[in-house]
């Protein structure tokens, strides 16, 4: 299968690398698909009745140093892996998984690639993985790279 457009979600943790490895192959085999490399904040929300609200947007914070810093985060990674997107975001969503799902619809991603941790103790009873609560929801084909190193926060 050729793919048309694919999203690498990225933690920008230290094995963020293995990832972005499994992604140039794919894209190899895929030379006329444009990539899209995507990062998400999770952000703080504030409560309007009904509506949640990310709070950055209302203090006008996505030029702030966290935000400013994780774009260049971003920046590095892709430069350190040789990786060309035809569009690289760092975004802000109320969790990880309802970002990504949300993309994915939005932006007409066809194949998705994520790296997974293993999590272990509370973090794994209280959230588990990223890869774990959106691939039930996500409209694409997706290729969940398994990371050695488990998160234990």
């Amino acid at each position: 299968m050729s793919y048309q457009h694919v999203l690498l979600v990225t933690d920008l943790l230290s094995d963020a690398d293995k990832v972005a490895l499994k992604a140039k192959r794919i894209l190899a085999g895929s030379p006329e698909a444009k990539l899209t490399v995507l990062h998400i904040v999770e952000d703080d929300m504030v409560r309007f009745g009904f509506e949640l609200v990310p709070a950055s947007s209302l203090s006008g914070d996505v030029d702030g140093e966290h935000w400013q810093e994780a774009r260049a985060n971003l920046a590095q990674f892709l430069e350190r892996n040789e990786l060309s997107a035809v569009d690289a975001e760092v975004t802000a969503a109320i969790s990880n998984s309802k970002g990504i799902v949300n993309y994915c619809q939005e932006k007409a991603v066809d194949l998705l690639i994520i790296g997974r941790h293993e999590r272990r103790g509370i973090a794994a009873w209280l959230v588990g993985a990223t890869a774990d609560n959106i691939l039930p929801n996500v409209p694409c084909d997706s290729l969940v790279v398994k990371l050695d190193q488990p998160v234990t926060q």
